[in-house]
């Protein structure tokens, strides 16, 4: 059985009898975890391995473990600082704080692939605004060449520790006050002053391969007035694929955020981003939403051109968590990190 397209999410720190049913199905290929789903790393590993136990090839795992205030897993790891404190730190020592960068990079990917967490949505490529109320210190910075300084840092770093990357949000959520997860965020900007901007990060991430990126549920009418960047194929395939020659995975962001609601159906949400363009769709905390798309999978139109999740899957980690906390690598790191937001903070 191939790896299917469908990202979902279970209920707690246990599969239940019908998550173990669901994640069989055919059009699932994996699952992203949330601190709902977290206790303990024993108890992280356990349900880890137990999903992956469900079929062959194993589903892969998801987590947001930007930093800052996005870090789903915190008992247990290494704190990580908030991307916008180390593009802050950047501007007055840029060869100390690249070397942060890297840090934060390595330890983050290092410590999920431990545990058998395949890939963390990261980094955020969005360009800083003060006035975003989702974004925020969430972005390294306010100018792009800052970002695509540091984010290629850290990429490289998740890279050389065997777990691919995924850039959000493109085309650029720093431009807008509103937050997608609660209503559908509309920037008025043209393509042009977007172009030089927010997506000088986007292009050049992609011109460095990256693995994946995941499309933002904004409307910017004066570009494209159809529908959010996720469900466009101008902005998916005309802008991303053509003009920004960029070849990875393409993910929607949670198609049950309200920036998605273009539709009460899911089946119809899910048909709008597989056609614009889109190779992963991530659904979560929506059961019904969830067995509505899984029900109707077959009647989907999904372009040829798809590309399969498995191109996310890096080598497996032999390292242990609790083996990997007593090397003097991850001890030096982790002692950088924690001395970097002790300064911050003070």
């Amino acid at each position: 059985m191939q790896l299917g397209p469908m990202i979902v999410d279970i209920d707690s720190v246990q599969l239940t009898e019908e998550e173990s049913d669901y994640l069989k199905h055919p059009f699932v290929g994996g699952v992203i975890l949330f601190s709902k789903n977290y206790s303990c790393i024993d108890q992280l590993v356990t349900l880890i391995k137990q999903i992956k136990s469900l079929r062959y090839p194993s589903l892969l795992i998801f987590v947001d473990q930007e930093g800052g205030r996005v870090q789903r897993f915190r008992q247990g790891f290494t704190e990580l600082p908030a991307l916008g404190s180390l593009g802050s730190y950047y501007e007055g020592s840029p060869q100390k704080a690249a070397g942060i960068v890297r840090e934060c990079g390595w330890i983050m990917a290092t410590e999920m692939k431990a545990v058998g967490v395949d890939v963390s949505f990261a980094p955020v490529l969005d360009t800083f605004n003060c006035e975003s109320k989702i974004i925020g210190d969430r972005s390294f910075h306010s100018d792009p060449d800052v970002i695509c300084a540091l984010a290629s840092i850290y990429v490289s770093a998740m890279h050389g520790c065997g777990m691919h990357a995924v850039g959000k949000h493109f085309p650029g959520h720093g431009g807008v006050m509103t937050d997608s997860h609660i209503e559908v965020p509309v920037d008025n900007r043209t393509f042009d002053v977007i172009d030089q901007t927010d997506l000088i990060p986007f292009k050049f991430m992609a011109s460095l391969r990256i693995s994946g990126f995941m499309a933002a549920h904004i409307i910017f009418p004066r570009v494209d007035d159809t529908s959010v960047a996720g469900f466009s194929n101008y902005w998916l395939q005309k802008i991303l694929r053509e003009k920004g020659g960029f070849n990875g995975l393409i993910f929607s962001d949670d198609l049950s955020m309200e920036g998605a609601a273009v539709s009460s159906s899911y089946f119809t949400r899910a048909n709008l981003a597989l056609f614009a363009g889109c190779d992963a769709l991530i659904v979560c905390n929506n059961k019904a939403g969830i067995f509505e798309i899984l029900d109707k999978y077959s009647k989907l139109q999904s372009p040829n051109c798809m590309k399969s999740l498995e191109a996310m899957r890096g080598p497996s980690c032999e390292i242990p968590h609790d083996v990997l906390r007593s090397t003097p690598l991850w001890k030096i790191a982790a002692k950088h990190i924690a001395d970097f937001i002790s300064k911050s903070a003070g």
